[in-house]
């Protein structure tokens, strides 16, 4: 799962992210609106959590735009505002969430998991091709009934293939996905940890889950 953070207080930014990368997530984050924009044209997010009152463009202006364009992105507001206007007008701009600072990063966190399942993409959180299983609550995985150990990028890597079965995923999509914008490996990173989930997964096994599709990509069935 990849999110955007835009909240003005450093501080408070880098905090966010710290326990959003703590739960997993992939993460990007900037300072203000016009940034925002900027993320958002390049990059395709599962959800926004979205400080009001930032320089420039405004949160609530950035949510209209992304509106506008026909981004359904699911979006938590971030104020200290907390009169029933602001949240109305907020939540009438196009928003899914609004919290209210300041905030425990516990309530934080359960609004961002519940915001994403809400989207509507993923109706489980137990993903399965065959006899292979993926639980996304507890990052577990398992194979005809063994569990199966994996690192934080393999499960990430999985997790996605998984919630687009049958679809073919360039190692850019994959890339883009799993790593932010600060990452600046190989360029055959995913080509390698494929590689390794095949060895875990696909091993011993006549049915192989991971396949490639040449000059494509990679999927599972």
């Amino acid at each position: 799962m990849r999110i955007l953070v835009v909240e003005d207080q450093k501080d408070l930014n880098e905090i966010i992210v710290r326990k959003l990368t703590n739960e997993h997530y992939t993460v990007d984050s900037c300072l203000s609106g016009n940034e925002a924009l900027d993320f958002l044209s390049c990059a395709q997010y599962d959800g926004i959590v979205l400080d009001i009152m930032l320089p420039g463009i405004t949160g609530i202006g950035v949510l209209k735009q992304l509106r506008a364009s026909g981004d359904n992105t699911p979006v938590l507001l971030l104020t200290a505002m907390d009169t029933v206007e602001d949240k109305v007008a907020g939540l009438d701009a196009g928003a899914d969430d609004y919290l209210v600072k300041p905030f425990d990063f516990n309530e934080l966190m359960a609004r961002i998991r519940a915001m994403i399942r809400r989207r509507g993409e993923i109706t489980s959180e137990v993903l399965t091709s065959g006899d292979l299983v993926l639980n996304s609550a507890s990052r577990s995985v398992s194979r005809g009934g063994k569990e199966i150990s994996l690192t934080a990028r393999e499960f990430d890597i999985l997790e996605y293939l998984m919630q687009n079965p049958g679809i073919v995923l360039s190692r850019d999509k994959l890339s883009n996905r799993i790593w932010n914008y600060d990452y600046d490996g190989a360029s055959n990173v995913i080509d390698v940890y494929v590689h390794h989930l095949r060895k875990k997964i696909d091993d011993g096994y006549d049915e192989k889950k991971i396949l490639t599709v040449k000059g494509a990509g990679y999927m599972v069935k």
